[in-house]
């Protein structure tokens, strides 16, 4: 995943995304090889020259200041995350540490907050969406299927995007799959914009495009996505249909925390205090999972 590559990529991509009628181009009716913007008429809408971002497209020009590309980002209509992800993409590689990202773990603060979160159903994601650590009520609801204690071992650790993509329980529970599957690629796509040298990153990414046609044309899409809030409708095997918001509870360098609730007095809150009531009556959870170093 060389960096400038995947900037002239996604520059391609989303121009070619975008109709001349969207952004005001003017076609005269004429016959085109693309439904997309031309290069030239991007180059028009974002007051640069054409040979310019020829040269941007085509990896050739790794110095665009921010301006410039706050130009094509307004060009393009990029959304905010967009936009960051753009930014990401055109900063010189030799900026980015080659090092590799120190292995994760969940900290103490983080670990109060699950315990906090006991009856809400929890789990904390690392930046690759690995399971760090669930209460029982996040591994009942997301993953139920699995043995509760995988996370202890950073080897076993399981990872949310190769559940939604290869795993036919996850797949499932999803009422609207591809909803939940083209959030969980526009969040990998701003993780390999801001981590371009993750080995394991690759490696992953290598993984689903090869097993799963659906990761690979989502991924050939380049659309990115912060996973932050969103409503899905979950069909679990042992309470049925609910309705759940997934919601990122905190962001940055380190881990997340995902919650999913509930609206008080719904149908769903029930489903979701059956599941609880279901996990209480059953044996002990096992090993505590939440200080899982890797």
């Amino acid at each position: 995943m060389n960096g400038t590559s995947q900037l002239g990529d996604f520059l391609r991509t989303r121009r070619s995304q975008l109709r001349p009628g969207e952004v005001g181009v003017a076609t005269y009716g004429e016959r085109r090889r693309v439904p997309g913007l031309r290069r030239e008429e991007l180059a028009l809408l974002a007051g640069v020259s054409a040979s310019y971002y020829a040269r941007l497209e085509q990896g050739h020009s790794l110095n665009a200041s921010p301006e410039v590309l706050e130009a094509i980002a307004r060009a393009l209509r990029l959304d905010d995350a967009e936009r960051l992800h753009l930014h990401d993409l055109a900063r010189p590689t030799t900026s980015r540490s080659r090092r590799s990202p120190a292995p994760e773990r969940v900290t103490e603060p983080t670990a109060q907050l699950l315990d906090a979160l006991a009856g809400v159903p929890a789990i904390v994601l690392g930046r690759r969406s690995d399971v760090l650590a669930w209460n029982r009520l996040g591994h009942a609801l997301f993953a139920g299927h699995l043995d509760p204690a995988a996370p202890d071992e950073p080897a076993e650790r399981p990872n949310m995007a190769r559940l939604v993509f290869l795993d036919a329980h996850t797949r499932d529970l999803y009422a609207d799959w591809p909803s939940k599957a083209r959030a969980v690629v526009g969040n990998l796509r701003l993780v390999a914009g801001r981590h371009p040298h993750d080995t394991a990153l690759h490696t992953l990414l290598g993984e689903l495009s090869a097993k799963s046609e659906d990761f690979a044309s989502m991924w050939a899409d380049h659309r990115v996505k912060t996973c932050t809030v969103a409503d899905y409708e979950m069909c679990h095997p042992l309470v049925g249909s609910l309705t759940a918001t997934q919601q990122t509870l905190s962001q940055g360098p380190g881990p997340s925390v995902v919650v999913a609730t509930t609206t008080a007095g719904s149908s769903s809150r029930a489903a979701l205090d059956l599941l609880a009531q279901a996990i209480t009556r059953s044996a002990p959870a096992p090993s505590d999972s939440r200080f899982s170093a890797g």
